[in-house]
């Protein structure tokens, strides 16, 4: 699904308690035509279809997870397919949450149906700016490393403090909006725009900021 940042997942596994909080896991999904499970069967169904019947909310909210943003992308030029964003109420509990038994149950259906995926964790700079603009749609961009703090009428803007899973490539920081516009993205820059099917970004960051 991606390369696993080893370094990262010591760090979010040995944070101490005083240092540790809340931290934004933002997914960028791509499925697999079919889903192809660990013994190589390849299912009758689309990887998006068993990403559905992972589906972890269940098990998130046990330990007080919450799933903050989910939605189909509407522009696949890049080759994402959904978006979604889990706050964890610790980084440990990102590293917990791969040995719960009822966790491990539903990522068999993850692994089968998803052909990649880029998670930056990030945690918010301020409170979001601006108001949506009624269109139901949500973009997200994520600038490279050495990027300067972007400049937002409308969004929230995160810094990136690093990525548990994806490429060789560093990001900087991310910002999520809510309105349907189309912008050219700065050089390096990845962004994607979503239909909004979960949407509590906005009270949740109120909440901690």
């Amino acid at each position: 699904m991606g390369k696993v940042n080893y370094d990262y997942a010591m760090k979010l596994a040995t944070t101490p308690a005083e240092e540790d909080g809340p931290i934004w896991m933002v997914n960028y999904m791509r499925y697999k035509p079919k889903a192809v499970y660990a013994d190589g069967t390849e299912a009758a169904i689309s990887g998006q279809e068993a990403d559905d019947i992972y589906n972890p909310s269940d098990v998130l909210a046990r330990f007080g997870a919450k799933v903050a943003f989910f939605g189909n992308v509407i522009d696949e030029e890049g080759g994402w397919h959904r978006m979604g964003i889990v706050l964890y109420p610790t980084r440990k509990s990102f590293i917990e949450m791969q040995e719960r038994p009822d966790f491990k149950e539903k990522v068999v259906h993850k692994e089968a149906g998803m052909e990649f995926t880029v998670l930056p964790c990030c945690l918010p700079l301020r409170p979001y700016v601006g108001e949506p603009d009624g269109s139901r749609v949500a973009r997200f961009t994520v600038y490279p490393a050495g990027s300067p703090e972007p400049v937002v009428s409308e969004g929230a803007v995160f810094r990136v403090e690093d990525t548990i899973i994806g490429d060789e490539r560093q990001w900087e920081y991310l910002v999520v909006s809510f309105e349907d516009r189309v912008d050219e993205l700065p050089d390096g820059a990845m962004g994607v725009r979503t239909t909004i099917q979960v949407n509590n970004i906005l009270p949740l960051l109120s909440e901690l900021i």
